[in-house]
């Protein structure tokens, strides 16, 4: 069952560790399921089955949360990812992944130092005119030095661990693995798409090993808002007296500066941000700053962030906010980020003027769309979203919770074993983060006020002579070159025909599955034969005299009929297991 694990003998001891935090923490069963404690027992290591479930009075999903925590950065990461799906799972399971926190000890100086000569081209002492020895944050994957460069101006230098990525490869080897198994042995964990998710969470997660990929994540952003101004003129007035005057020129969003020249996949120099961590709201008040404002600033961010460039923060928690003088907002960590192409943006904001205005079929439409071809009651799935969607009829703009929403909206999918595309997952996380921070900085924000106008804008936007002659002239060009390479495609349909290459591929569904079964029937009818023929065959051995015999009888026709037994035997367990699987 586990043979490709038993191939990977170097990762071995690696799963013995993850095996036995299972165990510990009450998930022997699913182990045993799995196959990996045949396949450790086959290399000769037992797994501690006398301290199964130690935790088992915990929930499930405490106790998920802290085998990920026990298995190391892969997992947590894994975790963190996982709380952005609110398509998958229950509101219980998003509050405790989101508990998952990425910290570490620091590594030695020593070994800091060294890398970061590779990396540099030269001692960092000789790069700064100040490094910190101290770093900043320790996470599992990466640390935060802060740094001085030789023009006074202060950066902060991420480092990759010494060391980080063959260990991170191999948990993602276990974790592919891991989630085919899953997705074979376990009913219960099929319908979470262990293997999709597992594979999209290693893509990032490569990704975010690159530092420079997360750096022009960041410069992109940043080259979005160059010349952007707060769309809510009216804020500037709000502005306490308190506040320090400050030139008109400064930009509202600050997106860290990146240094290139010292930039690479294992480390990155960006500007230093001296500002008010967005999880201390008291500073926010002892600095003069305006709630309100920088609430109605960071939803506009976000929100153009989403649907004017379709490239977006797709974590934008208290965490990586900090709060400025003259409430101004910046945004740093740009290694998870989302992107919507404009087909998905246009379906959004129907989507979303649907839910604000009350049109129940608009809801539908997109999410009928977004949920793909995927088996669904889709007359059941249309009244519940009509339920849905009329029960805020005649609510107030200003009281709609448009997170809230969301997260009640993907739980209608969720009931219907329904899943959104990573992208649009990630998006409905960033909406309900942006909210929940826009409540805490402001009780009386108003998510849905704020969205409407930037929504009705860029739906007008859709629409204008310039947006049409646009997608008119792309789809004109489509069709044009659809027809220029008309001759050249039939020219060689025809010559594949002549020399009888010419090939038809039909992809039928579930037609793989048919082969399979077919083919173990057939083995099935041959074995019946076989065992057949070998009583029929010994039965005659048993009349002839003479020959060698075993315990009195015939030695051939016993050898015939203990034969016969063990195909027979064999036959009846096969059609055993296949009728129970197919019950399960």
């Amino acid at each position: 069952m586990l043979w490709q694990a038993l191939t990977a003998v170097r990762d071995l001891g690696r799963l013995y560790d993850i095996a036995s935090i299972l165990v510990r923490y009450g998930f022997g069963d699913m182990v045993r399921r799995m196959g990996l404690a045949n396949a450790l027992e086959r290399a000769g290591r037992a797994l501690h089955w006398n301290n199964a479930e130690e935790f088992a009075h915990l929930p499930s999903p405490a106790r998920v949360r802290r085998a990920l925590e026990e298995m190391g950065p892969a997992f947590v990461k894994l975790g963190q990812m996982l709380a952005t799906r609110v398509d998958l799972f229950e509101p219980e399971w998003i509050a405790e992944f989101a508990k998952l926190q990425d910290s570490a000890p620091a590594a030695p100086y020593a070994e800091i130092r060294q890398q970061l000569t590779e990396d540099l081209g030269a001692p960092p002492e000789e790069i700064f005119s100040a490094f910190d020895p101290e770093p900043l944050a320790a996470a599992s994957i990466a640390q935060v030095h802060r740094a001085r460069l030789e023009d006074g101006s202060e950066v902060v230098v991420k480092v990759r661990r010494p060391g980080i990525r063959p260990i991170i490869e191999a948990d993602l080897r276990w974790l592919m693995r891991l989630a085919e198994l899953a997705e074979k042995e376990s009913p219960e964990l099929r319908s979470f798409h262990p293997q999709e998710v597992v594979r999209q969470f290693v893509q990032s997660l490569r990704r975010e090993l690159d530092f420079a990929s997360e750096c022009r994540n960041a410069q992109r952003i940043a080259e979005n808002f160059a010349g952007y101004a707060d769309k809510d003129k009216s804020a500037e007035v709000a502005i306490p007296e308190a506040a320090p005057e400050l030139p008109p020129a400064l930009p509202i969003i600050i997106i860290p500066r990146v240094h290139w020249q010292w930039t690479g996949e294992r480390v990155c120099v960006q500007e230093f941000i001296d500002g008010i961590p967005g999880r201390k709201l008291s500073a926010v008040d002892q600095a003069g700053l305006d709630r309100r404002i920088l609430a109605r600033r960071g939803a506009h961010a976000v929100l153009k962030m989403i649907v004017e460039d379709g490239f977006f923060h797709a974590d934008p928690h208290p965490g990586n906010v900090f709060y400025l003088p003259g409430n101004r907002i910046a945004f740093i960590d740009f290694g998870m980020v989302g992107r919507l192409t404009e087909e998905r943006r246009d379906q959004l904001i129907r989507l979303l003027l649907g839910l604000v205005e009350h049109e129940p079929a608009r809801v539908a439409d997109v999410l009928l769309d977004w949920t793909g071809d995927g088996a669904v009651d889709e007359n059941g799935l249309i009244l519940e979203i009509q339920t849905f969607v009329d029960q805020y009829h005649g609510v107030a703009l200003k009281q709609l919770k448009l997170g809230a929403m969301l997260s009640n909206l993907v739980a209608i999918l969720r009931q219907h074993q329904l899943s959104l595309p990573a992208d649009l997952a990630l998006l409905v996380k960033a909406f309900i983060s942006l909210e929940g921070m826009g409540r805490e900085l402001d009780p009386d924000f108003d998510m849905a006020g704020e969205a409407m106008p930037l929504l009705e804008q860029a739906l007008r936007a859709r629409y204008t002579p310039a947006a049409l002659i646009k997608r008119g002239w792309r789809a004109t060009s489509e069709a044009l070159a659809l027809v220029a390479d008309l001759p050249h495609d039939l020219s060689q349909l025809l010559r594949a025909a002549r020399r009888g290459r010419l090939e038809i591929h039909i992809d039928v569904t579930h037609l793989k599955r048919v082969g399979n079964q077919l083919d173990t029937a057939a083995n099935r009818l041959v074995v019946g034969i076989v065992v057949a023929s070998l009583i029929i065959g010994s039965s005659i051995v048993m009349t002839v005299p003479g020959g060698p015999s075993l315990l009195g009888l015939p030695f051939f026709g016993t050898i015939g009929y203990l034969g016969a037994v063990v195909g027979g035997v064999w036959l009846l367990l096969s059609i055993w297991k296949s009728n129970r699987a197919d019950r399960e």
